[in-house]
């Protein structure tokens, strides 16, 4: 079982990368269309997911370590995207607070939970 779930960590982190990295490309070869305007953003956000979720599947890894990669890497997206400014909903930015301080707080968990050296 061990062996499938690292097969499995290691092709939802490939496609998330990809994701991240050339959405189009992925949309294309998935859907037979490239994502344009806002279904770029989006599918960086999923490749977020499919990271983190990559994360948590690999073996030694927790649940925890998956949710706090999603948060800190959701958080930095999102705010870089209100930054740039091109997609700017109003619920954009209460978004990147509410992930940040998920962040936190899944980080501190992280921090106390390590057994000390």
């Amino acid at each position: 079982m061990k062996k499938v779930l690292t097969v499995a960590a290691v092709v939802e982190v490939a496609t998330g990368m990809a994701l991240l990295i050339v959405p189009s490309l992925v949309g294309r070869l998935l859907f037979g269309a490239e994502f344009t305007g806002v279904a770029n953003p989006a599918a960086r956000v999923t490749g977020i997911a499919l990271l983190a979720l990559g994360v948590g599947c690999w073996p030694g890894s927790t649940a925890l370590c998956g949710m706090l990669t999603y948060g800190a890497l959701a958080t930095l997206y999102l705010a870089y995207l209100g930054v740039i400014g091109e997609w700017v909903g109003p619920l954009l930015w209460p978004a990147v607070v509410l992930h940040g301080i998920l962040t936190v707080l899944l980080a501190q968990a992280c921090f106390q939970s390590r057994p000390p050296n």
